[in-house]
Protein backbone atom coordinates (compact mmCIF):
# COMPACT_ATOMS: atom_id res chain seq x y z
CA UNK A 1 0.00 0.00 0.00
CA UNK A 2 1.62 3.36 -0.65
CA UNK A 3 2.51 5.84 1.93
CA UNK A 4 -0.27 7.59 3.57
CA UNK A 5 0.72 11.21 2.32
CA UNK A 6 0.41 10.05 -1.39
CA UNK A 7 -3.54 9.65 -0.85
CA UNK A 8 -3.75 13.26 -0.12
CA UNK A 9 -5.71 15.76 -1.99
CA UNK A 10 -4.41 19.07 -1.20
CA UNK A 11 -0.60 19.35 -2.34
CA UNK A 12 1.98 18.63 0.20
CA UNK A 13 4.24 22.40 0.85
CA UNK A 14 7.23 22.59 2.34
CA UNK A 15 8.06 26.23 3.38
CA UNK A 16 11.73 27.12 4.52
CA UNK A 17 12.46 31.07 5.97
CA UNK A 18 14.72 31.87 8.43
CA UNK A 19 11.88 34.46 9.91
CA UNK A 20 9.52 32.35 12.08
CA UNK A 21 6.88 35.13 12.01
CA UNK A 22 6.85 35.07 8.22
CA UNK A 23 6.67 30.88 8.04
CA UNK A 24 3.88 31.20 10.08
CA UNK A 25 2.20 34.14 7.90
CA UNK A 26 2.53 31.60 5.05
CA UNK A 27 1.10 28.46 6.58
CA UNK A 28 -1.78 30.40 7.23
CA UNK A 29 -2.21 31.83 3.71
CA UNK A 30 -1.72 28.37 2.21
CA UNK A 31 -3.28 25.99 4.78
CA UNK A 32 -7.17 26.90 3.22
CA UNK A 33 -5.80 25.05 0.10
CA UNK A 34 -2.30 23.00 0.78
CA UNK A 35 -1.20 20.84 3.39
CA UNK A 36 1.64 22.31 5.40
CA UNK A 37 3.65 19.50 5.74
CA UNK A 38 6.49 21.17 7.27
CA UNK A 39 8.35 24.55 8.42
CA UNK A 40 12.26 24.96 8.56
CA UNK A 41 14.47 27.67 9.15
CA UNK A 42 17.95 27.17 7.23
CA UNK A 43 18.65 25.76 3.92
CA UNK A 44 20.31 22.21 5.54
CA UNK A 45 16.97 21.61 7.15
CA UNK A 46 15.51 22.00 3.93
CA UNK A 47 17.66 19.33 2.46
CA UNK A 48 16.89 16.74 5.43
CA UNK A 49 12.95 17.92 5.31
CA UNK A 50 12.70 17.81 1.63
CA UNK A 51 14.35 14.54 1.92
CA UNK A 52 11.78 12.72 4.32
CA UNK A 53 8.82 14.58 3.76
CA UNK A 54 8.75 14.44 -0.49
CA UNK A 55 6.61 17.20 -0.44
CA UNK A 56 4.68 18.51 -3.76
CA UNK A 57 5.78 22.08 -3.48
CA UNK A 58 8.79 23.74 -1.55
CA UNK A 59 8.02 27.47 -0.65
CA UNK A 60 11.61 29.08 0.09
CA UNK A 61 13.44 31.89 0.70
CA UNK A 62 16.60 32.59 -1.40
CA UNK A 63 18.64 34.49 1.77
CA UNK A 64 18.68 31.56 3.85
CA UNK A 65 21.64 30.78 6.53
CA UNK A 66 24.04 27.80 6.75
CA UNK A 67 23.08 26.89 2.65
CA UNK A 68 20.87 29.60 0.68
CA UNK A 69 17.91 28.82 -1.23
CA UNK A 70 19.40 29.09 -4.30
CA UNK A 71 21.69 26.16 -3.46
CA UNK A 72 19.14 24.15 -1.63
CA UNK A 73 17.16 23.87 -5.11
CA UNK A 74 20.45 22.80 -7.07
CA UNK A 75 20.82 20.22 -4.24
CA UNK A 76 16.99 18.89 -4.16
CA UNK A 77 16.36 19.21 -8.16
CA UNK A 78 17.83 16.30 -9.62
CA UNK A 79 16.83 14.04 -7.02
CA UNK A 80 13.50 15.96 -7.19
CA UNK A 81 12.66 16.80 -10.53
CA UNK A 82 8.95 16.60 -9.92
CA UNK A 83 8.88 19.43 -7.11
CA UNK A 84 7.56 22.89 -7.95
CA UNK A 85 10.02 25.51 -6.20
CA UNK A 86 8.42 28.87 -5.39
CA UNK A 87 10.92 31.61 -4.25
CA UNK A 88 10.29 34.27 -2.30
CA UNK A 89 12.69 37.54 -1.37
CA UNK A 90 12.98 40.99 -0.47
CA UNK A 91 15.57 41.46 -3.49
CA UNK A 92 13.97 43.14 -6.07
CA UNK A 93 17.13 42.95 -8.44
CA UNK A 94 15.61 41.80 -11.49
CA UNK A 95 17.96 39.85 -12.75
CA UNK A 96 17.44 37.11 -9.61
CA UNK A 97 14.49 36.23 -11.75
CA UNK A 98 16.93 34.39 -14.25
CA UNK A 99 19.27 33.00 -11.52
CA UNK A 100 16.25 31.21 -9.60
CA UNK A 101 14.31 30.09 -13.01
CA UNK A 102 18.00 28.77 -13.68
CA UNK A 103 17.92 27.16 -10.17
CA UNK A 104 14.87 25.05 -10.88
CA UNK A 105 12.32 27.76 -9.68
CA UNK A 106 8.79 27.73 -10.41
CA UNK A 107 7.59 30.49 -9.46
CA UNK A 108 9.23 33.79 -8.13
CA UNK A 109 7.55 36.41 -5.63
CA UNK A 110 8.99 39.36 -4.06
CA UNK A 111 7.77 39.13 -0.06
CA UNK A 112 5.92 42.32 -0.46
CA UNK A 113 3.46 40.68 -2.50
CA UNK A 114 0.01 40.60 -1.88
CA UNK A 115 -1.17 36.66 -0.18
CA UNK A 116 -3.13 36.22 -3.24
CA UNK A 117 -0.11 36.50 -5.39
CA UNK A 118 1.42 33.56 -3.52
CA UNK A 119 -1.93 31.48 -4.32
CA UNK A 120 -2.08 32.77 -7.37
CA UNK A 121 1.60 31.63 -8.05
CA UNK A 122 0.80 27.84 -6.45
CA UNK A 123 -2.29 27.20 -8.91
CA UNK A 124 -0.31 28.22 -11.67
CA UNK A 125 2.56 25.92 -11.03
CA UNK A 126 0.27 22.75 -9.85
CA UNK A 127 -0.62 23.08 -13.54
CA UNK A 128 2.39 23.10 -14.91
CA UNK A 129 3.05 26.65 -15.39
CA UNK A 130 5.43 29.25 -13.87
CA UNK A 131 4.48 32.34 -12.31
CA UNK A 132 7.04 35.98 -11.39
CA UNK A 133 5.29 38.81 -9.55
CA UNK A 134 4.61 41.74 -12.28
CA UNK A 135 6.94 44.63 -10.99
CA UNK A 136 9.79 41.98 -10.72
CA UNK A 137 9.07 40.82 -14.18
CA UNK A 138 9.21 43.94 -15.91
CA UNK A 139 11.87 44.50 -18.76
CA UNK A 140 15.50 42.67 -18.90
CA UNK A 141 13.72 39.93 -16.20
CA UNK A 142 11.62 38.99 -18.83
CA UNK A 143 13.82 38.81 -21.44
CA UNK A 144 16.10 36.70 -18.97
CA UNK A 145 12.99 34.50 -18.17
CA UNK A 146 12.57 33.19 -21.62
CA UNK A 147 15.95 33.67 -23.55
CA UNK A 148 18.53 33.55 -20.19
CA UNK A 149 21.64 35.60 -21.35
CA UNK A 150 24.75 33.95 -21.96
CA UNK A 151 26.32 33.84 -18.51
CA UNK A 152 29.78 35.36 -18.61
CA UNK A 153 32.79 33.13 -18.97
CA UNK A 154 34.05 33.67 -15.26
CA UNK A 155 35.90 30.92 -12.89
CA UNK A 156 32.78 29.04 -11.03
CA UNK A 157 33.74 27.23 -7.65
CA UNK A 158 32.80 23.87 -7.43
CA UNK A 159 28.98 23.50 -5.22
CA UNK A 160 31.16 22.37 -2.33
CA UNK A 161 33.08 25.13 -2.58
CA UNK A 162 30.22 27.02 -2.79
CA UNK A 163 28.56 25.68 0.49
CA UNK A 164 32.02 26.05 2.37
CA UNK A 165 32.20 29.95 1.15
CA UNK A 166 28.30 30.42 2.43
CA UNK A 167 29.62 29.10 5.94
CA UNK A 168 32.85 30.92 6.09
CA UNK A 169 31.24 34.28 5.25
CA UNK A 170 28.24 34.13 7.76
CA UNK A 171 31.69 34.21 10.34
CA UNK A 172 31.57 30.31 11.04
CA UNK A 173 35.11 28.52 11.97
CA UNK A 174 36.67 26.46 9.75
CA UNK A 175 36.22 23.80 12.64
CA UNK A 176 32.25 24.71 12.45
CA UNK A 177 32.40 24.80 8.84
CA UNK A 178 33.75 21.26 8.94
CA UNK A 179 31.36 19.82 11.68
CA UNK A 180 28.22 21.06 9.85
CA UNK A 181 29.53 19.75 6.27
CA UNK A 182 30.94 16.62 7.70
CA UNK A 183 34.31 16.88 6.59
CA UNK A 184 37.77 17.68 8.25
CA UNK A 185 39.37 21.08 8.70
CA UNK A 186 41.51 20.39 6.21
CA UNK A 187 39.43 19.62 3.55
CA UNK A 188 37.65 22.87 4.56
CA UNK A 189 40.99 25.25 4.32
CA UNK A 190 41.77 23.14 1.26
CA UNK A 191 38.69 24.33 -0.46
CA UNK A 192 38.88 27.53 1.02
CA UNK A 193 42.16 28.18 -0.65
CA UNK A 194 41.53 26.42 -3.43
CA UNK A 195 38.44 29.08 -3.93
CA UNK A 196 40.80 32.12 -3.45
CA UNK A 197 43.60 30.98 -5.98
CA UNK A 198 40.93 30.19 -8.57
CA UNK A 199 39.03 34.06 -7.88
CA UNK A 200 42.95 35.55 -7.20
CA UNK A 201 41.86 37.09 -4.25
CA UNK A 202 43.71 37.20 -1.58
CA UNK A 203 41.68 38.11 2.40
CA UNK A 204 38.89 37.20 4.08
CA UNK A 205 37.19 40.28 3.29
CA UNK A 206 37.50 39.69 -0.26
CA UNK A 207 35.81 35.99 0.18
CA UNK A 208 32.56 37.69 1.86
CA UNK A 209 32.25 40.36 -0.91
CA UNK A 210 32.07 37.45 -3.69
CA UNK A 211 29.87 36.23 -1.76
CA UNK A 212 27.52 38.58 -1.66
CA UNK A 213 28.22 39.77 -5.19
CA UNK A 214 27.57 36.60 -6.18
CA UNK A 215 24.36 36.14 -4.11
CA UNK A 216 25.86 33.23 -1.94
CA UNK A 217 24.85 35.02 1.00
CA UNK A 218 22.92 38.20 1.76
CA UNK A 219 23.38 41.26 3.64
Amino acid sequence: MPPEHKTSIRPRVLVADDHQMLVDALKGILEPRCEVVGMVTDGRELLEAAAKLQPDIIVLDIAMPQLNGLDAARHLKPTMPKVKFVFMTMNEDPDLVGVAFRAGASAFLLKRAAAFELMEAVEKVLKGGSYVTPSAAEGQAKISLREPRAREHVAEPTPRQREVIQLLAEGRSMKEVASILQITKRTVAAHKYAVMDLLQIKTNADLVQYAIKRRIISI
